[in-house]
Parts: structure tokens; C-alpha cells; sequence
């Protein structure tokens, strides 16, 4: 004969404590839904530099969301040529209720649909125009310098020739330098030769002088 415990078995706990953690965490989730409602409501605010903005509430009070928002973002030309998208929604910086795409639409009109899935059901869709930027004028080409900064250009020519003037004069003193040199070379010359011929006079007399008193003796 088998007997039965007292106490419930550690299984028959553990089935139990998962239970109760089960509920707990069903009405962790359900109380924020059933405190707002169980839709939130999608008003498409236009677009930013292409970028789609788009506030999100809940329905029922109009509350901004707190928690992560998963929506997908699909745009479309009004002829169908051109889609974009899906992309996905981010938080808008500085608004309670702001969100906003990553990605930019290209210049265009377009249709812009958003579909809210958590953390309730939600949709909006709204005209949207994505103006053409213009480009950014072009630079003007660098004006001419004015003529004062050509001023140095043009007497650099003057400066240059400023110091041919003092080599002329610097080539003036020795050139005369020159000619008195040649002066005096020729003046020592001419005095060379007169006392070579003097010299040769007074040999001349004194041979004449001693074949003269060789013939008297």
C-alpha cells in the first residue's frame, strides 16, 4: 500500500510558480494597453529635407508613446512610377510624439503611408511634396589684384637697374687706374732706352780715348 505526502511534490511547485509568472507577466503587458486603449492613432506631419515626420498617440488620451514603436514607412509617386521605402520610424529629437525616417525621399510628390504594429495597431497616409533644392551658387572667380600690388613689380625694374650706375662709376676709377698704369709703363720705357743709348755713348768715347794713347805710345 502506497502512501501519499503530505506535501506537494517540488514538480507540482515548479508548474505552479510558472504559472503565477505567467500571469504576472500577462498583466505586466496588458495594464499600459487597457490604461491607453488598444489602438494608437498616426497623424502624418509632412516631411523634413525628404525626411517623413509623423506624431503617434494613443487613441484613447492621446498620450505620446514611451516605449519602442515598430512602424514601416512606404511612399508613392501619384502616377505608381516611383515607390519608396518600406523604411522604418525613429524618435524625433526634442518631440514627446515625434517620429521620423532615417532615410530622405527624393524631390517629388508623394503619397506616404505609415503602419503602426506595436505596441498597438494604428495607420495614417497624407500628400506629401519634397521641394527641389537648388544647388549653391557658384563661387565668382578671384577678382584681379589692384595695381598697388603690382606696384612692387613694377619698380623692380628700377631697382634693378638702380645699381648699374655705381658699376659704371665703380669700372670708371679703374679704368683710369688702367690708363695711368699704361702712362707710367711707358714713360719707365722711354727712360730705359735713353740711358741704354747714354750708356753705349760714354762706352763708345772711352774705347775711342785708349786706342788713341795706344797709337801714341
Amino acid at each position: 500500500m502506497r502512501t501519499r505526502h503530505a506535501f506537494p511534490t517540488f514538480r507540482s511547485i515548479g508548474l505552479w510558480f510558472l504559472l503565477l509568472l505567467c500571469q504576472a507577466m500577462a498583466l505586466a503587458v496588458s495594464t499600459p494597453a487597457q490604461a491607453h486603449g488598444d489602438t494608437v492613432k498616426v497623424v502624418v506631419t509632412g516631411q523634413r529635407e525628404g525626411h517623413v515626420t509623423a506624431d503617434i498617440t494613443w487613441e484613447n488620451d492621446g498620450d505620446a508613446i514611451d516605449e519602442t514603436v515598430a512602424a514601416t514607412v512606404n511612399a508613392v509617386s501619384p502616377d505608381g512610377a516611383r515607390s519608396e521605402g518600406p523604411w522604418k520610424l525613429v524618435r524625433d529629437t526634442g518631440k514627446p510624439a515625434g517620429w521620423t525616417t532615417a532615410e530622405a525621399l527624393p524631390p517629388g510628390s508623394w503619397k506616404v503611408s505609415v503602419d503602426v504594429g506595436f505596441p498597438a495597431l494604428g495607420h495614417g497616409d497624407k500628400e506629401v511634396a519634397v521641394p527641389v533644392v537648388d544647388p549653391a551658387p557658384a563661387t565668382s572667380p578671384t577678382a584681379p589684384q589692384p595695381a598697388a600690388s603690382a606696384t612692387p613689380s613694377a619698380a623692380a625694374p628700377g631697382a634693378s637697374a638702380d645699381p648699374a650706375p655705381s658699376s659704371a662709376s665703380s669700372a670708371a676709377p679703374h679704368a683710369a687706374g688702367d690708363d695711368d698704369g699704361g702712362d707710367g709703363t711707358l714713360w719707365w720705357t722711354t727712360a730705359g732706352v735713353a740711358a741704354t743709348a747714354l750708356a753705349g755713348a760714354a762706352a763708345g768715347i772711352l774705347l775711342r780715348r785708349a786706342r788713341a794713347r795706344r797709337l801714341r805710345s
